[in-house]
């Protein structure tokens, strides 16, 4: 297990979860995200692991009590991802964090949850996914949370502002 005070391991790949990795990296550069996070379901017996891929840092995985990084850049043995989400990077937000407000292009925002949950679709199982766009706000970016399989309403949160959208959101009703 990694101690408080360890220097994590720098490492070429992180088997499995390279795929993971490669998704991930693929999605916060077409997004234009700050920061895309998995959490992915260990084998029996194991607790999941987090993937935290962020701009311009090293990836750090945790996984099996171990937290290890690897570079940005690396190339991984992993496919590029079929069918990644279609997504439009979109300027930074206009945010009021105490109000709880968001302005933004009519269906930005709507837009952005459609691709992180499609994402979180890619990852399989009841795996979730996390991503975090940037705001007028640095301290208040914008995450929108999904888990896979659609069925868990999509999570909106400004800071550490927290809102549970409607079940179904953002898809239009029928």
């Amino acid at each position: 297990m990694t101690g408080e005070n360890d220097v994590p391991e720098v490492v070429a790949s992180v088997g499995p979860l390279d795929a993971v990795v490669v998704l991930l990296r693929e999605f916060l550069h077409r997004s234009g995200a700050l920061r895309a996070v998995a959490v992915v379901e260990g084998g029996r017996g194991e607790e999941p692991a987090v993937v935290d891929v962020r701009r311009l840092h090293p990836t750090e995985v945790e996984a099996g009590g171990r937290v290890v990084l690897l570079p940005h850049a690396i190339e991984l043995d992993a496919p590029a991802p079929a069918g990644l989400p279609s997504v439009r990077q979109m300027a930074p937000f206009e945010v009021d964090a105490e109000a709880g407000e968001i302005a933004a292009p009519p269906g930005g925002v709507a837009h952005l949850a459609s691709a992180v949950r499609d994402l979180a679709g890619l990852l399989g199982g009841r795996n979730v996914a996390m991503v975090q766009f940037e705001t007028s706000q640095p301290e208040a970016p914008l995450a929108i949370t999904a888990r896979a399989g659609g069925t868990d309403p999509i999570v909106l949160a400004l800071g550490e502002e927290e809102f549970e959208m409607d079940p179904g959101w953002p898809d239009a009703p029928p």
